[in-house]
């Protein structure tokens, strides 16, 4: 039985993954709404130490998907190349995370592509250096997922749709990924090769969906996850969270094959207005006609 690689931040220098990445291209993006307040020291710190510094990213690409605040200036003035998700690919119009990851995929077009949450505070570049460091190191890898503690921030916890959701549907639906320290981390990523071909889930479900998905393709033995140390970020309440929790459990029995009931589902809630969720499935890269197979 094939066994997921593990590695740790430690394991990796930027300067020694520079000089192995050889002729492989390497995009870190960014999906971001409304996080004007962390993404332009995220993307000061990654310029500063992984392309000023060592030249490890070639390409640093914020999508801002439909903010209301500054956060698309702020990221420009931090260095990052901003990507609007409400022009690029129109015929796509949906919000969400994982619209934004897909577009990032199009936009871009290094051989490895890492993402990494605009909303960690105490940002540092090993989160992406490490997951960059695991793929150029690892040639057996197609698909790197984050994995990390999560301390208890002002009184609302953390991975809480992680324990209440994410682990339960993955032990009854697809019990080999039970491993797996952090299904829902947003620090992942892979070779454009496999990403190009699998499905988005234009919302919060595209991180669960990425990694059962990578693993039908590549399987255990092309799956790994590297230790990130902690990780904060800014904690949302329950009421936040539920459209959340509803959309990853959702992208999870869809890949079991279990229904779901209407393809147009709500999130109808007592006392709340009732809120479409985000779950249509964007199809693979490779699929569509604009889109030059970058990898082939």
């Amino acid at each position: 039985m094939s066994t997921m690689l593990r590695t740790a931040h430690a394991d990796f220098d930027p300067t020694g993954i520079a000089a192995r990445k050889g002729d492989r291209t390497v995009a870190v993006c960014l999906p971001a709404r409304d996080e004007e307040a962390t993404v332009g020291t995220i993307v000061e710190t990654l310029r500063r130490d992984l392309q000023d510094a060592v030249p490890l990213i070639d390409e640093l690409v914020v999508v801002d998907d439909h903010s209301g605040d500054a956060t698309a200036r702020v990221a420009q003035d931090a260095g990052a190349r901003v990507v609007d998700a409400r022009t690029t690919l129109p015929a796509f119009t949906g919000a969400g995370k994982g619209a934004a990851l897909w577009k990032s995929l199009h936009e871009t077009t290094s051989d490895l592509v890492v993402w990494v949450d605009a909303d960690i505070t105490e940002f540092s570049s090993h989160f992406a250096a490490a997951l960059i460091g695991t793929l150029v190191e690892h040639p057996e890898a197609s698909f790197v997922k984050g994995a990390y503690d999560r301390p208890l921030v002002e009184g609302e916890g953390g991975g809480r749709v992680t324990e209440l959701v994410a682990r339960p549907a993955l032990a009854m639906l697809f019990p080999e990924l039970t491993v797996v320290a952090q299904p829902l981390a947003g620090e992942y990523g892979g070779r454009r090769e496999l990403l190009e071909r699998l499905p988005f889930v234009q919302g919060y479900g595209v991180d669960i969906a990425l990694l059962i998905d990578a693993h039908r393709s590549v399987g255990m033995a092309g799956l790994a996850e590297v230790d990130l140390g902690v990780r904060r970020h800014r904690n949302r309440t329950i009421g936040q969270l539920g459209p959340q929790a509803a959309e990853v459990l959702r992208a999870a029995l869809v890949r079991a094959g279990v229904p779901t009931g209407d393809e147009h589902l709500t999130l109808r809630r007592p006392g709340l207005e009732p809120l479409a969720l985000a779950h249509d499935e964007l199809p693979p890269l490779v699929e569509l006609e604009t889109y030059p197979r970058r990898s082939d």
